[in-house]
């Protein structure tokens, strides 16, 4: 086994999957479920995420080529998506949706699933994982190195899972107060990055030179 190579993707994958930064998130974004909710939703968000990158470092770019898409494109997209979802957080549209939801908590609204979209697309496998993912089965090609990207792939997962799964306690330390705050701050924060997105995506294109 490649050690240095072990430790690249490593280090690679939990800075762009980035497994702290994404637990304040998960919270903001599954604020007033259940834990057994938040629990159904972080194993789903992280399959999705495995499913979709295992997917990608198999068959590289020619996945989104097959389909006439380019990895600009893709990032143009997940930009404006993550740019709706920032909205949501900004303006508490999603709390105000789940008002008078409390004692129905046990049954869930497919409708505010958070785990496909947007925890598992586009802010775990999103643009820079998924080009990432590539990249790296890319510099060890055979099916050592793949299995080598995967196993570590699946093990920031695996991290993730358990961070998320320790979103209550980290609620319970804010409290609905403190929430709300970080929810508007990650709002900002994510209708920033989806402007990154979007500019990196036209700067791909030559479209956006700043």
């Amino acid at each position: 086994m490649d050690t240095a190579f072990l430790i690249t993707t490593f280090v690679t994958l939990f800075v762009i999957m980035d497994p702290i930064g994404l637990t304040p998130l998960f919270v903001a974004l599954t604020q007033g479920m259940t834990q057994a909710q938040r629990r159904a939703i972080s194993l789903r968000a992280c399959l999705t995420a495995a499913v979709l990158l295992t997917l990608f470092a198999s068959f590289g770019e020619a996945v989104l080529g097959f389909a006439g898409i380019s990895m600009a494109a893709f990032r143009i997209a997940g930009g404006i998506l993550l740019f709706l979802t920032a909205l949501d957080m900004l303006f508490e549209r999603r709390s105000k949706r789940r008002a008078g939801q409390a004692e129905e908590a046990d049954e869930e609204d497919d409708g505010q699933d958070p785990s496909v979209f947007p925890l598992a697309i586009p802010l775990i496998a999103g643009p820079g994982s998924i080009a990432s993912v590539i990249l790296l089965a890319g510099q060890k090609p055979g099916l050592a190195g793949l299995a080598t990207v995967v196993g570590v792939m699946l093990a920031v997962l695996a991290l993730l899972f358990l961070l998320f799964l320790s979103a209550g306690l980290f609620e319970r330390a804010m409290g609905k107060t403190g929430i709300n705050v970080i929810s508007r701050l990650l709002g900002m924060l994510l209708a920033a990055l989806s402007v990154q997105f979007v500019l990196d995506g036209l700067r791909t294109f030559g479209l956006a030179n700043w």
